[in-house]
Order: C-alpha cells, then structure tokens, then sequence
C-alpha cells in the first residue's frame, strides 16, 4: 500500500449508532411543532389547526417524498426538503406565508437540537485523536447533523455534508471535494464508512482504500477494500496495511 495520507470517515452508523437518535428527531421536532403552535393559536384566539400529530406526520413525510421528486437534484439535501414539506404543510392548513416559512425554521432549529444529541462510541474520540497526529482527517456525510455541535467536529477541519452539496453517496463528487481540500490523491487516501453501496464502492472505484464497517459479510471482497465489525479495531487494520507497504 502507498503511504496513507488521509482517512475520510462517514458518520452515522460509523462513528455512533443513529437509528434511536434519528426516530427520536423525526418524531420529536414534529411534535414540538404541533404543541407550540396549538398554544400560539390559542393565545391569539384561533382554532386549533385541523391536524393531528399523527397524521401530520404522515402528511409531512409523503411531502417531502415528493418534493424529491419534483426536484431530483435536492434529493439528498434532508433539510431543504424539510423545509419545503413543512412551509407547504402549514399554508395548506392556512398560515399565512410568513408564519409558515418562521415556524417551518423553528421546526427545524428543534430538528437539528435533537439531531445533533447522538452519542459517539466510546474509542471515537482517543480514536480519531490518535489517528490525526499521523493523517489528515476528513468527514463526508450524506446525513444533516450540524457537525459543528458536536465534540468529534475538532477532528475534522474538512466536513462535506454531501446532500447540500446536491451530490449524494454514492456519487463521487463528496469524495473528490474531499481529497482536492485535503490535497491528496485517492491512492494515498482511505474511506471508512458502513454502507457498501455508499461508502466502499465509490471509494474504491475511485482508487481509494475503503473500510466497510460491518458485522457479518462473507462475499469477496474487490482489491484496496477491507472489513472491520466495529471502528474500534480501524487501528490494528491501519498498522498491518503500513507494515505491508
């Protein structure tokens, strides 16, 4: 293996389990929306909104969905797609537009508090301090956590949240912003994230070594990519390629 120069991690799923942070999100800063306006409306005097919790839920997801579609290219951009979903929720349910657009903000502004209380796993941070000392470091994410609010942010001077850059993994353009700011070359860079389609193949078409966090996998895998159960062992996987190279 070429002298490694750079590691870019994913996040989620990579550096901490987000499944029970994300349901968590998703339903809390709904609900927050729902009992914050029905107190606005009823301290100005108004019916409550005809829309339950549940079904405006719903109601917000199929929106979103399909805001995706009339605009492919936001796809992957989570937030603006939550944005546009709840401003447009909240006019059909009859807000004027400049209530719509501020509490669709405020909406959001609860989504990322949540969204950001994620608990790393316990080796991330001696992890990724360690690693900083002997390699650039990098993150690219396709998730909307504002990395900025987390501790782990110090570690990663480079942070390409990928939807907002309207190319999401497993498009290679993330992948490239990366290795351009850190001023490597693919071959002397690696890739460590948790899903196959989006993180290992186009790491590795792109002549990157590639990580695969994962726990079970048994097919071949393809030249430059390796397999680790936990990012925890990421360490000894590093210094057994350096002694082989």
């Amino acid at each position: 293996m070429a002298s490694l120069q750079a590691i870019t991690f994913d996040l989620d799923d990579t550096l901490w389990d987000n499944q029970g942070v994300m349901l968590k999100t998703e339903e809390g800063h709904y609900r927050w929306l729902i009992e914050a306006l029905a107190t606005w409306r009823k301290a100005r005097h108004e019916a409550p909104l005809a829309l339950s919790y549940q079904q405006g839920l719903a109601d917000y997801l199929e929106r979103r969905q399909e805001w995706a579609k009339r605009v492919p290219e936001r796809r992957g951009d989570f937030t603006w797609l939550r944005l546009r979903a709840l401003e447009a929720q909240l006019e059909a349910q009859g807000l004027a537009r400049s209530s719509a657009l501020l509490w669709a903000a405020a909406a959001m502004n609860e989504f990322h508090r949540l969204r950001v209380q994620v608990t790393p796993h316990p080796e991330a941070a001696g992890l990724l301090s360690a690693l900083s000392e002997r390699y650039q470091l990098a993150a690219i994410t396709n998730g909307n956590i504002h990395l900025k609010r987390q501790p782990l942010a110090a570690y990663f001077p480079v942070a390409i949240a990928a939807g907002e850059l309207l190319a999401p993994k497993p498009d290679p353009r993330p992948f490239l912003t990366a290795l351009e700011r850190l001023n490597v070359v693919p071959h002397r860079a690696m890739h460590v994230g948790d899903s196959w389609q989006e993180d290992v193949l186009p790491a590795q078409q792109l002549g990157m070594h590639a990580v695969w966090i994962a726990a079970q996998g048994d097919q071949a895998l393809p030249a430059r990519t390796h397999r680790i159960a936990h990012v925890k062992e990421l360490p000894e996987l590093i210094e057994w390629l350096e002694r082989r190279s």
